[in-house]
């Protein structure tokens, strides 16, 4: 049985929700035009721009959760999870950037950097349960 959500928490599924429908739509329609050479100029670049707009959305829904939450024990959860997350990310990110300036790995487009953050915070919530238990009030 889970425990039930905060106002907070309830918020920001709704902010992630929103934020992961546009991403899917952006990612599907600037995919489509921009593949078939259907824009060109400012187009393009909104177009190009917007799925990664939308993943910011996703950023700033953890960021409000993080402000709006009261209870300091999950607001402690997501910080460390967050700082697994952004750990993880920028010491591969980083570690592969100097292979890549050195030529020994291929070039990855920067936005496995976000990608890597999510599969991040996955860690993070391992961590927690390994290290704080199951991370909910029982």
């Amino acid at each position: 049985m889970s425990s039930p959500r905060s106002s907070a928490q309830r918020r920001y599924l709704k902010r992630f929700g929103i934020s992961t429908i546009c991403y899917v739509l952006t990612l599907a329609l600037a995919s489509r035009l921009i593949g078939q050479g259907q824009a060109e100029g400012p187009l393009l670049w909104l177009l190009a721009m917007l799925p990664g707009l939308s993943l910011v959305g996703v950023f700033w829904a953890i960021a409000r959760l993080l402000l709006e939450e009261t209870d300091e024990y999950q607001r402690l959860l997501l910080v460390r999870q967050s700082l697994v997350a952004s750990g993880f990310a920028l010491s591969i990110a980083t570690v592969w950037g100097f292979l890549e300036n050195f030529r020994l790995v291929p070039h990855i487009d920067s936005y496995w950097v976000a990608i890597l953050w999510f599969t991040g915070l996955g860690l993070g919530s391992i961590w927690n349960r390994m290290t704080l238990g199951r991370g909910d009030r029982a």
